[in-house]
């Protein structure tokens, strides 16, 4: 494949923009850290449509998911919450939510803990799991949140829980934890009807100290596309491993690739300038934003949480 160049779809200067999503006509992302809920319809432009706070600080939001019904489920700082939409026209503000019920906390989990990435198995289970603030090697934990708001714990250890995807039938969930010491895209099989985990074996390694892979999606050749932080790049493995591309990027932390558009046959990337120096963001003026290119694949449309 040959490297297409990437543009700014979305100029946000997000300090860690995340798990974007295509809704049907528009592109869903969160920034983690200001606790903001975005959509992005082209033509239109970017509009911030929940914002997160409490105690006058903001509540990070770690992903975001589609429902079935309308609106979307988090997974937040203080734990799963539902939110549904305001208005359905097509005027500004039609996109803006609003919270329903408070936010339903996992038992166990530790008090300075986040949600960090998420997304909807192909039954309609959401999936996310947990970061301490301090990266307390595996103080995380993977969980399911159920149609009917049960939380079962799917995975324990878990350091930085990060990208999560499936394959198109189902047999394979994808899962990178990027906190461990030499991180790797893991794939575990999986049962759609139970939702229960099998046994898992890694589809790629990285070396200790290197670049870190971070959210991902399986397109609709059935390949994970990764992005690479601190790598600058977003790669793409077949199902057995193997590296089909690597595409570089004008940034050095990217997050996570979604695919988009009317054919989703348009590849979104989030990015962050979390951690980065003052000469190094100088350095780096697309870090946060949402980058934009075509690279002759198709992508396949989000999965709904099933209320």
């Amino acid at each position: 494949m040959t490297a297409p160049a990437w543009e700014i779809g979305v100029p946000a200067g997000a300090e860690l923009g995340e798990r974007p999503y295509w809704d049907g006509t528009g592109l869903v992302w969160v920034d983690i850290m200001a606790g903001h809920l975005h959509r992005y319809r082209p033509g239109h432009g970017d509009e911030v449509v929940l914002e997160l706070a409490a105690g006058g600080r903001p509540v990070p939001l770690g992903a975001a998911a589609p429902r079935r019904g309308g609106g979307y489920v988090l997974a937040t700082e203080a734990g799963f919450r539902l939110a549904g939409l305001l208005g359905r026209g097509g005027g500004v503000g039609a996109g803006r939510v609003q919270l329903e019920e408070g936010a339903i906390r996992p038992v166990g989990m530790p008090a300075d803990a986040m949600f960090n990435d998420g997304a909807c198995d192909p039954a309609g289970r959401f999936w996310a799991g947990t970061v301490t603030h301090d990266l307390r090697l595996g103080a995380g934990a993977l969980y399911r949140l159920g149609p009917d708001g049960t939380i079962t714990t799917m995975l324990d250890g878990v350091t930085e829980s990060n990208g999560i995807g499936w394959s198109a039938d189902g047999a394979t969930m994808y899962f990178v934890d990027s906190g461990e010491p030499e991180p790797r895209i893991r794939a575990f099989g999986f049962d759609v009807a139970s939702g229960e985990l099998g046994a898992s074996r890694d589809l790629a390694r990285f070396p200790a100290g290197g670049a870190v892979p971070d959210g991902l999606v399986v397109d609709a050749e059935d390949c994970v596309w990764v992005a690479m932080w601190g790598g600058g790049e977003v790669r793409r493995y077949a199902p057995d491993g193997e590296v089909l591309a690597v595409l570089p990027v004008p940034v050095s932390q990217p997050t996570c690739p979604a695919f988009g558009g009317a054919a989703l046959d348009e590849l979104y990337l989030t990015s962050a300038w979390q951690g980065l120096t003052a000469s190094q963001r100088a350095a780096e003026p697309l870090a946060g934003h949402v980058l934009h290119t075509r690279p002759g694949i198709r992508g396949v449309s989000a999965v709904a949480y099933r209320t």
